[in-house]
């Protein structure tokens, strides 16, 4: 199948294809005339791949993630360790983003939004 049909079976545009085959990810058969044919295992990988990054997944880690894919002797434990890796690192990101979104909406709370110059906000971003 051609990358376009590739692109409209796995949900990724094609543009995101030609990356994932520029890093090694996926690597189409090339036809005489140089154009990818995409084939079966082809498309289980981009499926994989998008569904893996659809969770947030970095590229190494889909990389890793495809080798044991590929792997019928791997263990679930290094699978799992990928995984809880990862939730680790969004647990982080969570708690992160919880405490910005508090000082923002302190910062918010004492700004008086109204006609007066006088601002909370700017002067805690100008560190006063």
């Amino acid at each position: 199948m051609s990358i376009g049909e590739a692109a409209a079976q796995s949900g990724l545009p094609a543009k995101t294809i030609r990356y994932y085959e520029d890093i090694g990810l996926v690597r189409p058969l090339r036809s005489a005339n140089g154009y990818r044919a995409f084939d079966g295992k082809n498309l289980q990988a981009l499926e994989f791949l998008a569904r893996a990054r659809s969770l947030g997944f970095s590229i190494e880690e889909c990389r890793e993630l495809l080798a044991f894919q590929a792997d019928a002797e791997r263990a679930s434990a290094d699978v799992k360790r990928v995984a809880v890796e990862h939730l680790a690192r969004i647990d982080a990101k969570i708690a992160e983003l919880t405490a910005m979104r508090r000082s923002l909406a302190d910062l918010a709370e004492r700004c008086a939004g109204n006609e007066t110059p006088d601002c909370a906000i700017l002067r805690t971003l100008a560190g006063a």
